[in-house]
């Protein structure tokens, strides 16, 4: 899970619906937020697709950096470029939904599995198994370029929305407009060591947790149940089935899932010192720098880790075409508001 860095939100702050904003006709989803009056074939009836896909077929593989990444691809292959990332405890299923709506639309959408999940896996058995911030971005990148893919529309959620911002604020010639959940994750590690009040601190258990020994075994040994108990918490609204579950949780099998969460969350904490050969774009990280690509942000109105409001406390951080929508779902956004996620991505493109 993520949360804007030195920012201390209220952990059970639930952005109340204000006013009703229009909905997709083509998609069927509720937004509320700074809805633009003029958005073509919305609709201000409320309706709910039904979500019916299960699997993304056959995937496939490329080489690209340090990794051979295992991703789904849909829809044609002159299309305009979508690239979806996802986060913790999750998989590429977060947009099993997604995907073939965007499709359908005449997108080309890449689902990449982010390193140590699912079929991705590192060349080497010598390449560290790094996970501070600024490797997830150069693997993005990396697949970029290993696909021939010059721009792209970066969406995600969680570690994905994390990737996306950095991308969006490092290399924006390579983002043609970003749809970020929950706003501003770029980490600035020095103000991540700064505490935040007890209940919030209780929050992010699973952290701390992670920062010993008996974490990274009980990780290891009990993946899926602290998974489950997470996605619980994450989405109280979301109901999500054991199918739905076990497609996701087959993704930590990975050979290289517990070192990569064991270090992302042990970097955030200072605990592990990343690579030195990242320390310039760490440094240009840790100012926080402004992204000016046309953004979409989205809040989960039931996410117990939105930051109150309304976009509000990042918005600074966007100095672009914007705009902040808030879905009354949890955390996994476009697993949960797949109609709303795939409407914000085709918003965002027409900015």
């Amino acid at each position: 899970m993520e949360k804007p860095e030195g920012i201390q939100p209220t952990r059970r702050h639930f952005v109340k619906v204000v006013a009703a904003a229009a909905v997709a006709a083509q998609f069927g989803i509720t937004y509320s937020g700074q809805a633009k009056a003029n958005r073509g074939n919305l609709s201000a009836r409320a309706s709910a697709a039904p979500r019916v896909h299960t699997s993304f077929g056959s995937l496939k593989q490329i080489k690209a950096g340090v990794l051979n990444v295992g991703y789904a691809e849909a829809g044609p292959v002159d299309g305009r470029v979508v690239i979806l990332l996802h986060g913790w405890p999750y998989d590429i299923h977060s947009y099993v939904d997604v995907a073939p709506l965007l499709a359908a639309k005449g997108y080309r959408v890449i689902v990449p599995y982010l390193r140590g999940h699912g079929t991705t896996r590192f060349l080497s058995s010598s390449t560290p198994r790094n996970a501070q911030q600024s490797v997830f971005a150069l693997d993005l990148i990396a697949l970029m370029d290993a696909l021939k893919i010059e721009r792209a529309i970066l969406a995600g959620y969680d570690w994905g929305s994390r990737t996306a911002d950095i991308v969006a604020a490092l290399w924006p010639e390579r983002c043609k407009a970003l749809l970020s959940v929950t706003g501003y994750l770029i980490t600035n590690p020095e103000a991540n060591k700064l505490p935040s009040p007890p209940k919030e601190e209780w929050a992010w258990w699973y952290q701390y947790y992670f920062a010993t020994e008996r974490g990274e075994l009980g990780l290891e040994k009990y993946r899926r149940d602290l998974a489950r108990l997470v996605w619980k918490f994450n989405s109280p609204t979301w109901n999500f089935s054991e199918a739905t579950f076990d497609r996701t949780a087959a993704a930590f099998n990975n050979p290289d899932y517990v070192s990569i969460v064991i270090d992302n969350y042990r970097w955030r904490l200072g605990l592990a010192k990343g690579d030195p050969g990242y320390n310039g774009i760490e440094s240009r990280l840790a100012v926080g720098p402004v992204i000016a690509v046309p953004t979409i942000t989205i809040d989960g109105e039931h996410d117990p880790f939105t930051p109150p409001g309304r976009g509000s406390i990042y918005r600074k951080k966007f100095s672009g075409k914007y705009e902040h929508r808030t879905l009354k779902v949890g955390h996994n956004v476009p697993q949960e508001a797949p109609q709303g996620f795939a409407q914000a991505v085709v918003d965002v493109d027409g900015f």
